[in-house]
């Protein structure tokens, strides 16, 4: 086998030759969408700002609504999950992968485990 032979399968047939002609023919469509966008779209920092419902963004030490105001009834009625959850929140990547892998460690095993 060279490598491009089609593969046949009880499910069907793989050949690279497809898969690189679709994934050319998908960098095609990818490029023309791409080239169809707007050209003279304006990237001075005025217009890449955030949206704040049409509200200029505050400046440093400005006194501005905060956005836990917005959520002040679903987090009141979450109030005790947030008690637990918040503590864990430490804004590490490293400390959210470590949950990521435990968990999912956890379920493989649940999913071994049970018949």
């Amino acid at each position: 086998m060279n490598g491009i032979e089609t593969l046949t399968t009880g499910f069907g047939f793989w050949n690279p030759i497809f898969w690189v002609a679709g994934f050319v023919i998908a960098l095609i469509i990818t490029w023309i969408i791409w080239r169809r966008g707007e050209a003279t779209y304006n990237t001075s920092p005025s217009s890449t700002g955030p949206f704040l419902s049409g509200n200029a963004e505050p400046q440093p030490g400005e006194i501005h609504v905060p956005g836990g105001n917005l959520y002040w009834g679903f987090t009141q009625a979450l109030e005790r999950y947030y008690a637990v959850i918040k503590p864990l929140h430490t804004g590490n990547l490293a400390d959210y992968m470590l949950w990521y892998m435990g968990i999912t460690a956890i379920m493989l095993i649940l999913v071994v485990m049970v018949p």
